[in-house]
């Protein structure tokens, strides 16, 4: 370009040749320099490629350098005024080789794959499991929380700890979850040591449930977890406001709300989920819900004894043996346990006379010289007297 502009010496290649003619009007010769005509700025410099490296070293990391991005720096570069054709290709390509800028650079934003869904084929089969905490001191010396969630019913099970040791996380999964659900076939945590422990790992081995471990740094592979902690957080933090140490006794408060609230992946609430219906809230005692209000007990157990095709009632009545007494009858009735009773004390004491026919089985006695008895007497507590 400096040859065609002091001589008009162009290139043998037609093709150069032409290129150079369509871009010279964007460049001048002053003093023996070339420029560029600039948008922005009236001329740029056009520069050798010995003195780039040193141009955009200078700019990106020398006395007045911040490590800035690649697109920062060749506008920097431009707005001094400096040019070169690839610009903006090396000052991306220093940047992204730059060793400082490597270390410290950004989290990543987007994903790096494609989403992996989990799933869980029934109610308790795969339990995720994490710690939360430290919180502030509470009674006890609590300031920790174990925290599980299945992945079917997003049941939550929190307890609180003063310190998490691995003794304490077997016994939470005993307590928590296999005494009150049943075994479980896989608990997803993280490589915390209290998990990834020897007496953790051989509890689990023991029972054949199969421990899966998140990648380091990457909370997302136990999601569900995740999610629980942040509600409990959220929860806590606007029932207590400044009465920070109460959290212990807040926590069954935010967990029974959780459990009665439906979930935005499965629409129904954990409690119907793991229990078959909905949990009556405060608010239908307060102001009657249709359930609460229209409830009429005799109809529903006329019903309830109809789908159930007298199932129940019929095993019992087949064992049953009559004993029915009228007004005026003796009997005896059973002896209740009391201090003096032992194994020669008599089974039945009396004989008593049947005053009135309660109903269901039901009876009022007295004694022979007219004393009444108290309370009720089943007949399956009394039994006809012979005199």
């Amino acid at each position: 370009m400096v040859e065609y502009f002091k001589g008009g010496k162009l290139p043998n290649d037609p093709v150069e040749a032409s290129k150079i003619r369509k871009e010279a009007p964007r460049y001048t010769l002053i003093d023996g320099r070339l420029y560029r005509r600039g948008f922005s700025f009236p001329l740029l410099k056009c520069i050798d490629p010995e003195e780039v490296e040193y141009v955009i070293k200078e700019v990106h990391e020398g006395v007045c350098g911040t490590h800035i991005g690649g697109r920062a720096l060749a506008g920097k570069i431009a707005r001094a005024g400096y040019y070169w054709p690839s610009l903006k290709t090396d000052c991306m390509n220093y940047v992204k080789r730059c060793d400082t800028c490597q270390r410290f650079a950004d989290n990543h934003q987007r994903p790096a794959e494609q989403m992996h869904v989990v799933t869980s084929p029934w109610p308790f089969y795969k339990w995720g499991i994490d710690i939360l905490g430290p919180f502030p001191l509470a009674p006890g010396q609590m300031k920790f929380l174990m925290v599980a969630i299945d992945y079917f019913t997003k049941w939550v099970e929190a307890e609180p700890m003063a310190t998490i040791t691995a003794e304490r996380v077997k016994r939470f999964v005993w307590k928590r979850i296999i005494c009150r659900f049943g075994l479980s076939a896989e608990i997803v945590s993280d490589n915390g040591t209290q998990f990834a422990s020897t007496a953790t790992a051989k509890f689990c081995q023991e029972l054949h449930i199969r421990q899966s471990f998140t990648s380091v740094e990457h909370p997302q592979a136990n999601g569900q977890a995740e999610a629980a902690n942040r509600v409990i957080l959220r929860g806590l933090r606007r029932r207590l406001e400044e009465a920070k140490g109460r959290w212990v006794e807040e926590l069954p408060q935010v967990l029974w709300s959780y459990h009665t609230t439906p979930h935005s992946t499965t629409g129904e609430t954990p409690f119907r989920l793991t229990y078959g219906s909905e949990a009556v809230i405060p608010v239908e005692i307060g102001e009657p819900s249709p359930r609460t209000a229209l409830f009429d007990p005799t109809g529903n157990e006329d019903e309830l004894r109809a789908n159930l095709d007298l199932l129940v009632a019929r095993r019992y009545d087949r064992g049953m043996i009559p004993r029915e007494f009228q007004e005026g009858d003796l009997v005896l009735k059973k002896i209740t346990m009391t201090a003096e009773k032992n194994k020669l004390t008599p089974k039945w004491e009396g004989p008593f006379r049947v005053t009135e026919k309660v109903g269901k089985g039901a009876y009022r006695l007295e004694h022979l010289e007219g004393r009444k008895v108290p309370r009720t007497w089943n007949a399956g507590s009394l039994r006809r007297y012979f005199s």
